[in-house]
């Protein structure tokens, strides 16, 4: 039986809302890390046959088809974007696996890209028809209707709009996660993205951006997320972020972050074919869908799933990358997989920290975190890896991948 492989894994440093990468469109910061898979990989970009990226805050048209041609990719190398919010990238991922797998392609060029500090703002709906007459008019933030709000059907009625970090609320009530262990998660993640930084352990899948801004070049070479001068009373002084009395906060919670990153997929026959190295199999995907108001329990369903379609157990996973939405949210999904704070699989979890500490670029997070898997399991000789994310609006995806070094 045939099977996908990836063959290079590169991401863009992740910057901070507002930061070093704020003037740098989503576009160029995925045509750079694209030029960058496929020199990795050590093939022409003329032999990629198909581009897709996720992205969910866009302003191009389709971003992954303007990016190849941004990175000098052939006019007849077609492309399509995707948008399933946080698993954007990752869907990109396992929809080049199936491409491949089924023989419409045998190069894939697969990633996201988002710019969450580029997110425009909207005028009243009326201003397209009637103007903007006298009076104060409101402007809308982009991001609070793309990706702010998760709507959940209520009474198979009309759907409520009801806010990503009411969600976490909503996980944490319900499995008992209090304010103290969702801050002692947090500070774990940056603690564990403290020292992998310092130990450099993040150079090998970074790609240094250089950012023009006038006559200035500045080049963003680390993520700038992190925090690591957080301690446990800093984020016991911080107020809840979404409600009176609750336990979610900017600390234990992810970013708004700017980012990219792609992978080069082909099949192992393709791959030795052309004499080009593996970096992993990707063995199974599972995608399910889950209650909107507890939107954060994604991977808690997803990764059973994929498991099962693998013929593997929790134990045979070496390394595991869940998306750090918000501290609940994880432990929410820890809690119910038997991998919680204290356990012998939780060692295994985030091992470099997560997007509590790195930030979340909501179309890059789901190659930024395979590609961080990738490399470190690698580096410890792992043999099996998941990658999986919660999805705004209630849904969940995960990816095992299995080491080829």
């Amino acid at each position: 039986m045939e099977k996908c492989v990836i063959v290079s894994a590169v991401r863009t440093p992740v910057g901070r809302y507002l930061g070093g990468l704020k003037t740098m469109p989503a576009e160029l910061m995925a045509a750079e890390v694209m030029k960058e898979a496929v020199r990795r990989a050590g093939i022409d970009r003329d032999q990629v046959e198909e581009v897709i990226l996720g992205e969910v805050i866009g302003t191009a048209p389709d971003v992954a088809r303007t990016a190849a041609l941004l990175a000098g990719f052939k006019e007849d190398t077609p492309g399509y974007t995707i948008d399933r919010q946080c698993g954007s990238s990752l869907q990109a991922v396992v929809s080049a696996k199936q491409q491949l797998l089924s023989g419409d392609a045998e190069i894939i060029l697969a990633g996201g890209t988002e710019s969450m500090s580029r997110a425009p703002y909207y005028l009243p709906l009326t201003a397209r028809f009637e103007g903007l007459r006298m009076g104060d008019k409101t402007v809308h933030d982009s991001f609070q209707f793309i990706s702010g709000y998760n709507y959940a059907p209520v009474g198979g009625q009309q759907p409520e709009k009801s806010n990503m970090g009411l969600t976490a609320e909503n996980v944490a009530e319900k499995y008992g996660i209090t304010r103290q262990e969702q801050d002692a998660y947090a500070l774990d993640s940056q603690r564990k993205t403290a020292r992998a930084m310092a130990e450099g352990k993040f150079q090998e899948e970074l790609l240094p951006l250089e950012v023009k801004e006038g006559k200035k070049v500045t080049v963003v070479d680390a993520d700038e997320h992190p925090k690591p001068d957080t301690t446990e009373e800093t984020l016991a002084k911080l107020k809840p972020a979404f409600k009176n009395g609750g336990t979610v906060t900017a600390g234990n919670a992810s970013g708004m972050n700017d980012g990219a990153s792609a992978v080069i997929m082909t099949t192992e026959r393709k791959a030795s074919a052309l004499g080009l190295k593996p970096l992993c199999r990707v063995i199974a995907s599972a995608e399910v869908g889950v209650d909107p108001r507890m939107m954060g329990m994604g991977p808690a369903v997803a990764i059973p799933r994929v498991l099962e379609k693998a013929g593997l157990r929790l134990e045979d996973i070496d390394l595991f990358e869940i998306n750090e939405a918000f501290a609940a949210q994880t432990l929410g999904c820890l809690k119910v997989l038997g991998m919680e704070p204290g356990s012998p699989l939780y060692e295994r979890v985030n091992v470099n920290g997560g997007a509590i500490a790195h930030g979340h670029a909501l179309g890059n997070s789901g190659t930024r975190i395979l590609t961080t898997l990738i490399y470190e399991l690698r580096r410890r000789n792992g043999r099996y890896g998941i990658a999986s994310l919660c999805i705004g609006g209630g849904q969940g995806i995960a990816v095992i991948i299995e080491n080829c070094g």
